[in-house]
């Protein structure tokens, strides 16, 4: 069985040229593309960014598209703010999705990934039906372009991303695990989670994190392998399982921390791939 690669996730907007040379540098060829800013998906970006993987030698393994307005990462204000589910933003996220698929294909990306929000756990509710109906069209949107749609795990319990993939009944749905996100959210155990939507994992996030703590704040994050997902025990299931994708790490600060921080991750993730 083939080694599965580390990748590391960079942004988009810090510049097409520095983030894929922050890439090589880590001695990487994988990684996720993140973009919250749909004015940046030009044909002159996506030059800088063919040329870019060109030289170095990267594959990006999924389009992270962010959704543009207000975002909330807590339990109070995340439920009317993040994802498709809001119905005020509904339409404009919508469109920037529509972008983001678009700017992957010219990129030749095959897979575009976001956070779908905080999807109601009862299908009868509205909105529950509502962002079923936009996940149709966005999937159908991103199948014209040879493409998967990924909910990143996070605001959903797993059961309830389940139903959402099985009611939207597209074949090119996906999901990008967070395993640390479904922790920090207090959705699931990242490793039990598995047994319920790991036939559709198709990238997985290298992120470490704990429970919350109160009912109004997420968990917090940490560097990889001082949270409490364990790491051996899940790259092994996702291998059982049969993923073959990366593993991209992501650690969600900045500057000389955060390089240091992506450096021990490899070395934590290199005996298990």
């Amino acid at each position: 069985m083939a080694k599965l690669k580390i990748g590391v996730l960079v942004i988009l907007e810090n510049g097409a040229k520095k983030e894929l040379k922050k890439v090589h540098e880590f001695g990487l060829q994988s990684c996720q593309l993140s973009c919250w800013d749909p004015s940046c998906y030009t044909d002159a970006i996506a030059d800088e960014v063919i040329g870019s993987c060109r030289k170095y030698g990267i594959e990006i393994s999924t389009l992270w598209a962010g959704l543009p307005g207000t975002n909330t990462w807590n339990f109070t204000e995340g439920p009317p703010t993040i994802g498709l589910v809001p119905p005020e933003t509904r339409e404009m996220r919508i469109h920037a999705l529509e972008q983001a698929s678009n700017f992957a294909k010219t990129i030749g990306v095959d897979a575009v990934t976001t956070h779908v929000g905080f999807i109601p756990e009862w299908p009868g509710d509205y909105l529950y039906q509502d962002t079923v109906e936009a996940l149709k069209h966005i999937s159908q949107y991103c199948k014209s372009n040879n493409q998967h749609f990924c909910f990143e795990t996070g605001q959903e319990t797993p059961i309830t991303l389940l139903r959402t993939i099985q009611d939207v009944g597209m074949n090119n749905l996906g999901i990008n695990l967070d395993p640390a996100n479904l922790l920090m959210y207090g959705k699931a155990n990242p490793v039990d989670a598995l047994d319920i939507i790991g036939e559709y994992v198709r990238n997985v996030h290298a992120k470490d994190g704990e429970y919350p703590v109160d009912g109004r704040d997420l968990g917090v994050e940490k560097p990889l392998g001082e949270g409490r997902v364990n790491f051996p025990v899940l790259v092994a299931k996702l291998k059982s399982l049969g993923y073959t994708g990366p593993l991209t790490i992501e650690r969600e600060i900045s500057g000389e921390e955060q390089i240091a921080d992506i450096r021990t991750a490899i070395k934590i993730l290199e005996p298990l791939c």
